[in-house]
């Protein structure tokens, strides 16, 4: 048996038996198709998207507290976005404990996410957090199977669920891979933190799990100069909002659907849903009536009116 397949089994066994220490009825909803908008008063819970980076500890601690703070927090780490899932799980697992919530650490191949016994690993669950990598791995794993279900029943029933860089990207209906179509090459690839202009056919979509609706993220936004990235994106699709979400900081979505900016920098949110677009057939892409929002730790965004709020001063 390959080590990376033993190791895999350690966790699920430890995450087992950990499980089964505070266990309790799974909630046997599943959340609406994705895309769909979720009927309004329904129990729901919240998103901690975090857009990569150095987590600040009261972003974590707010993790935990979301999750229902220490000794009632019970949480699933989910690393598989990582080249390192198996070491980065624990760790983020190991400063979890410390803030004391309980923690299993789910390192699951796609084969073990469609089983009935890894999606019941989740039952009682009040938090998950997805660790950063590369978000492809995170939706390879998940997309489709059991374990997705049994995710869309804990947010469904109120859980918090948490992710960073890779582990924010996969949490919108359209996910932004990290790859990208060049002018003159027959595929797309990975070409770094190099977007050096906005236009339409750039810039690879995939699907993500779709907790997020009629948005999609961008990550280490301010910090790696994304813009030309995200605004690519949004012109083609006018009707998602782009939410770029700084390193250390965090857009958290509420129950009722209202976002609020929390952490250490900001996030740029753009909105063309009213803008005039060129034509698909038109050589350069342009618009005109763009709405930005530049908005701090502390601010507050709707996105059904597109209002924001700043913090007060």
């Amino acid at each position: 048996m390959p080590a990376v397949a033993r190791a895999t089994g350690r966790v699920l066994a430890a995450a087992a038996l950990a499980a089964t220490l505070f266990a309790c009825g799974a909630d046997e909803s599943t959340a609406t198709a994705q895309g769909t908008p979720q009927p309004t008063g329904s129990t729901m819970g919240t998103l901690l998207i975090v857009g990569g980076g150095s987590q600040p500890p009261a972003l974590v601690s707010r993790f935990v507290e979301l999750a229902g703070g220490p000794g009632k927090a019970r949480i699933a780490v989910m690393p598989m976005a990582s080249a390192e899932a198996a070491s980065g799980g624990e760790e983020k697992a190991e400063q979890l404990r410390a803030l004391g919530a309980e923690v299993i650490v789910m390192n699951v191949t796609r084969e073990q996410a469609q089983t009935d016994s890894v999606a019941r690993l989740l039952d009682g669950i009040t938090g998950v957090w997805f660790n950063g990598g590369d978000q492809a791995r995170l939706t390879d794993a998940l997309q489709d199977t059991r374990t997705l279900e049994a995710l869309r029943a804990r947010y469904a029933a109120g859980a918090v669920l948490a992710g960073t860089s890779a582990g924010a990207a996969i949490m919108s209906d359209s996910m932004i891979t990290g790859d990208q179509f060049r002018p003159g090459e027959d595929s797309s690839g990975y070409h770094g933190d190099e977007y050096p202009r906005i236009a339409r056919g750039t810039i690879v979509i995939a699907r993500g799990l779709g907790f997020l609706h009629n948005a999609i993220v961008d990550q280490h936004f301010l910090k790696r100069e994304r813009h030309n990235r995200l605004i690519s994106v949004v012109l083609e699709r006018p009707t998602l909002l782009g939410v770029g979400i700084d390193e250390g900081t965090a857009l958290r979505v509420d129950p009722d659907g209202r976002w609020a900016v929390e952490g250490a920098s900001a996030i740029i949110i753009y909105d063309a849903r009213k803008a005039a677009i060129t034509a698909p057939t038109a050589p350069v892409l342009g618009a005109t009536d763009i709405r930005v929002h530049l908005l701090p730790a502390g601010s507050h965004f709707n996105p059904t009116t597109g209002e924001a709020e700043l913090p007060n001063p």
